[in-house]
């Protein structure tokens, strides 16, 4: 799903169609740079619709992408304008160029030239345009951001003045701004490092050594960009090789590695020996391996207790190493160490005899419910009854469902085919520009992007969706899909499974209680099953940037492939096919922003349709067994899904780096917290849920904090049928109701979602497992249903195995109970308490008749 809370403050309805489609066309970006003026002069906050936006890959190691795109129409454009005399082709825009340096504060440039004394800078602006590169002289065509410009793109004489006052206001505005942010340079080397990284492991993945080599070659063979290669990209390369057994490959790549200054790490002897094991090399190439190993400082041992292993890779290595070595066996695991804080040592002590409390699970309810959990994660999506389906369904509902089918699987095929042609096309391309998407188009079958790309059309809100954000989800999605697929491969899955099943002892009721932890006693079941691969991952986290790219290009093709009948309404338009999605720009507050939208027919349809159903990711389920326990920064949570030990911002690397920096020891106390937590069993509130999602049917209910249907929104005055002929107080009234709307809307499918999944799970029993912030706050990961919501989403929810209260609990409850009210806010504690039981009788006919009191 969608957090609708993110378009609140948009206003996203698009603007009226003007009387001439020739002049619409003609005037478009006249249209925008007007609008942006207006907003600046007045506080209306107009929207326009654009019918051409381009979405360009990502600027990437200062080597920019250039495609043709092709344009976007809206939904009232039908036929394209002719061009006036002196106008120009409008250039290809990369969406996310603008939208990254939309990251960074600007300067209202667009008052500076509108200003009165834009004659006397003018000279100056030349003079310093003459220092700016190629890229920075192309942002002066059509396609240059709206704040860039002067109305129109007019000469300063043309071009509407401010008055003094006016000038001032825009003095003082910019003063308010915040600087811009310094660029973090060690941020973006690590992120063009992550995106070679990316790249080799995508072929790696795909089983294609050779074109592995040929793109760490294309970086080793130039001076300058051999200096971002790592000894980690030759180690993807050779481990590629090491799987067909090609050890003359890998000797040819530790000599190029040499040669460029860098040394072997443990994980290149660790290949090397592995490729040995497997073509069953002779004893003297193994002991010159091991030789040399020991004199870049490291020991055998080291190389099973400090690298990670996927698939049978640790088998071969220890068969090369017992050809030379027949009574070899694999290094005990090292020796726990203790947390030293002086807050945790006497928790932590070796002493301790308290055995770990034990869930109301038996061992094989609890394997049970592993299985659960893992098909569930497995299928990456789940499909869920919204709390709205018992509304009963009309014949213009089943209708609109008929149709709708037909079109989505009209567009399965469509979205399906635009894929493999873009595939074809990047396949013949050259190793830059596109073609560097064209690896991460065939980590997973085609069918499973096209039904992630079909769950954008599904879940769009009416408003709109930001595009950054659309894009981001889409690249996410990709990579999430991608990791399971991985540990699928990896052995991954079945380690985990092994573990796990053993695990459930130490939380069934039905076992020997254990003096461990949860990270202790998973760390000691990891340690006695020696071998099979390791349960951390070798880092293959994809950098913000290329999140961004792949989703750019999907959603660009899912804005050229998916099309709707214009007539499928109303029979007496003309039979034009017309997209469902199209992209408009809106500002907030003084950023142009960029929307992708559904079209009105879509909009209409879906409504109609009244859809029973919802689906979400997988991880957004609480979970139906209790979390694998963190046992460091790479692993924990859940089965399959990639999670997070700290939030942060998207394309931030810093904070990773320094939780690998931590030594192990420290973060356990972390750790432990965060198991504690996820090992708290809840369970729905079910006559509480059924209260609530009956307020909620019945138009909700604002003072119970249950949002009504945006049908309750207030409506706008009456006023001319045509915009332009709103006089500002008009304008203003209009653009408050349509935020209403919006808010409202956000607040509904919110509480949708939660009333939906807590439906969803009312007769069982859940775990939420949780993760922290860079404060060490902690936080569930489900993101809508979690015991941190609000009151209504609070009352829902109960401890899965409750305690008794205390000898004062009851009275402690009644207390919170008055402090609710707010009746008594200046009483003491000992006067509510009274005051409580004086109306026992009327707090107790609430509970037993919430919705008809006496």
């Amino acid at each position: 799903g969608i957090p609708w809370s993110i378009l609140r403050n948009y206003s996203a309805s698009t603007k009226e169609k003007a009387i001439g489609n020739v002049a619409y066309e003609r005037t478009e970006l006249l249209e925008v740079l007007k609008a942006r003026v207006k907003q600046l002069q007045t506080s209306n906050v107009p929207e326009v619709t654009v019918n051409k936006a381009e979405l360009a890959p990502l600027e990437e190691e200062k080597c920019r992408v250039r495609g043709q795109r092709t344009a976007a129409p809206g939904p009232a454009e039908e036929q394209s304008a002719p061009k006036g005399k002196d106008e120009r082709p409008a250039r290809p825009r990369s969406w996310v160029e603008k939208l990254r340096k939309e990251m960074y504060v600007k300067q209202l440039k667009a008052e500076q030239e509108v200003s009165t004394q834009l004659a006397e800078k003018q000279t100056k602006a030349k003079t310093k345009s003459k220092t700016k590169t190629k890229s920075n002289e192309s942002l002066k065509a059509v396609a240059t951001p709206t704040w860039n410009q002067s109305p129109a793109g007019l000469s300063p004489a043309c071009a509407p003045k401010l008055s003094k006052p006016r000038t001032t206001e825009v003095e003082d505005a910019k003063k308010r701004r915040p600087r811009r942010m310094p660029v973090d340079k060690e941020s973006q080397y690590k992120m063009i490092e992550q995106t070679i990284l990316s790249n080799l492991e995508c072929f790696q993945f795909l089983q294609q050594p050779e074109k592995a080599e040929k793109l760490l070659l294309t970086y080793h063979k130039s001076a300058a960009k051999r200096k971002i290669l790592t000894v980690a990209a030759y180690n993807i390369v050779m481990r590629s090789w090491a799987k067909k057994g090609c050890l003359t490959r890998i000797d040819r790549l530790l000599l190029k590695l040499r040669c460029i200054g860098l040394r072997p790490n443990l994980d290149s002897y660790a290949i090397e020996l592995e490729c040995m094991g497997r073509n069953g090399s002779s004893d003297r190439a193994i002991r010159s391996c091991v030789e040399r190993l020991k004199n870049d400082g490291f020991r055998v041992d080291e190389l099973f207790q400090k690298c990670l292993f996927e698939e049978d890779e640790k088998e071969m290595v220890l068969r090369a190493i017992r050809m030379i070595l027949p009574d070899y066996e694999l290094p005990p695991p090292p020796n726990t160490e203790t947390c030293k804080s002086s807050l945790l040592q006497n928790f932590y002590s070796k002493e301790r005899n308290v055995s770990y409390p034990k869930l109301d699970f038996t061992v094989r309810e609890l394997r049970e419910r592993f299985q659960k959990q893992l098909e569930l994660e497995m299928s990456n999506t789940i499909t869920i009854k919204s709390v709205e389906a018992m509304k009963p369904v009309t014949p213009q509902a089943t209708k609109a469902r008929e149709l709708l089918a037909g079109l989505r699987s009209q567009w399965h095929d469509s979205i399906l085919q635009a894929l493999q042609k873009s595939k074809h096309e990047m396949s013949k391309a050259s190793m830059s520009g596109p073609k560097a998407l064209y690896p991460y188009l065939c980590l997973l079958p085609d069918e499973e992007y096209v039904s992630i790309m079909m769950e954008v059309i599904n879940t769009l809100s009416p408003q709109g969706v930001s595009l950054v954000f659309l894009a981001r989800e889409l690249g996410s999605k990709i990579y999430n899909r991608y990791i399971t697929h991985r540990k699928m491969r990896s052995r991954h899955l079945e380690k985990v499974q092994k573990v796990y099943e053993d695990y459930i002892h130490l939380l069934a009721k039905d076992s020997q209680p254990g003096n461990y932890l949860p990270r202790e006693y998973w760390e000691k079941l990891v340690a006695e099953t020696g071998f099979g691969p390791s349960l951390s991952l070798k880092d293959c986290s994809w950098p913000y940037v290329l999140h961004m790219r792949l989703g750019m290009h999907l959603l660009e093709l899912l804005v050229q492939s998916v099309k709707v009948p214009r007539n499928i309404l109303n029979p007496r338009l003309e039979s034009k096919l017309i997209p469902v999605l199209y992209h408009i720009y809106t500002f907030r507050n003084s950023w142009q922003v960029g929307l992708v939208k559904p079209h009105p027919i879509l909009c209409q349809i879906m409504a109609d349709a009244s859809e029973t159903t919802l689906t979400f990711n997988s991880c957004v389920i609480p979970m139906l067994c209790p979390p694998v326990p963190w046992t460091s920064s790479h692993f924990g949570a859940y089965v399959l899904n990639d999670t997070r030990l700290m939030r942060y911002v998207d394309g931030a690397v810093q904070h990773q780096l320094l939780l690998d920096q931590c030594p192990q020891v420290n973060l356990h106390p972390v750790l432990d917290a965060l198991n504690q937590l996820g090992n708290c069993a809840w369970k729905i509130n079910q006559p509480v849920l059924d209260i609530i999602i009956s307020i909620f049917n019945d138009k909700g209910d604002e003072k119970l904090d249950i949002p009504p249907p945006i049908s309750e929104a207030p409506k706008p005055p009456p006023g001319p049928s045509n915009p332009s002929l709103l006089n500002k107080a008009q304008k203003h009234e209009l653009m408050l109701c349509k935020k209403k709307a919006a808010e409202m809307h956000s607040l509904r499918m919110d509480s949708l979602y939660k009333l939906s999944i807590a439906n969803h799970v009312r007769d069982k029993v859940f775990w939420f497992p949780h993760n922290m912030d860079f404060r060490g706050r902690t936080y569930p990961c489900p993101p809508y249903f979690n015991h941190l919501g609000n009151d209504v989403t609070r009352a829902i929810l109960l401890f899965a195995e409750g305690r008794p209260l205390g000898p004062k609990g009851l009275d402690w409850l009644k207390i919170h109970l008055i402090n609710l009210t707010g009746l008594k806010k200046k009483n003491s504690l000992q006067e509510r308490l009274e005051y409580a039981n004086e109306i026992m009788e009327d707090i107790l006919d609430s509970a037993d008749h919430p919705l008809t009191v006496r």
